[in-house]
């Protein structure tokens, strides 16, 4: 990634810690805790995140592909489904319109090939006053780049090829645009250890 990415010292060291910082309490890494910090936000709660799934709420919660040591909380929430991608395609979900709450996906839009299209498929199935929370990999001194025609880069280690580990966006500062592309009216962006993980949350 970062020879393909053309990634200088210092936006490798953020994004492998992004990746690899984790909390010495509960072994969540920065991506996944400021996604927590953006659902809670969303939530308008300010307690662990384990302790609201424990109070078992009704919030119908939607996670796109695995967030990390966030999925095992999520579990406790009884209205929490798992869609793991790509079996489910983000491009045309198997939902009904409004079906969620809270739609969530961790690092997982920068691999989907038309990413606006994606969001308006979150948006669709979204309920009145539902938000949509993600994080993906922001190199935030640049801006974001479709690799269209540019060498294949895959996350997942060297010598992996599959489809679905394939990067279509490099994202950079203006990654928030696409939820306004994509239909939605608000965007909030939920920081820790800037810049090495930001949240966005998209509603409206």
């Amino acid at each position: 990634m970062i020879n393909d990415w053309q990634l200088s010292p210092r936006e490798a060291e953020y994004i492998n810690r992004q990746q690899g910082q984790c909390c010495t309490r509960c072994g969540a890494n920065l991506r996944s805790i400021a996604l927590a910090k953006a659902m809670l936000n969303v939530l308008g709660v300010n307690a662990p995140l384990l302790a609201l799934a424990s109070s078992k709420p009704p919030t119908r919660i939607l996670e796109l592909n695995e967030a990390g040591s966030l999925t095992p909380v999520l579990r406790h929430f009884p209205n929490h489904v798992l869609a793991k991608y790509p079996e489910v395609d983000i491009h045309k979900m198997p939902y009904a319109d409004g079906s969620f709450d809270i739609v969530l996906h961790s690092d997982t839009l920068e691999h989907v090939e038309n990413p606006v299209h994606g969001l308006k498929e979150c948006r669709r199935v979204l309920s009145p006053g539902g938000a949509l929370c993600y994080t993906v990999p922001i190199v935030v001194g640049r801006m974001s780049r479709n690799r269209a025609g540019l060498s294949g880069s895959y996350h997942g280690g060297s010598g992996v090829g599959a489809n679905d580990l394939l990067v279509h966006t490099e994202y950079g500062a203006d990654a928030w645009t696409q939820v306004i592309e994509a239909g939605f009216s608000q965007v909030t962006l939920t920081a820790v250890d800037y810049p090495a993980a930001i949240a966005i949350t998209a509603r409206g």
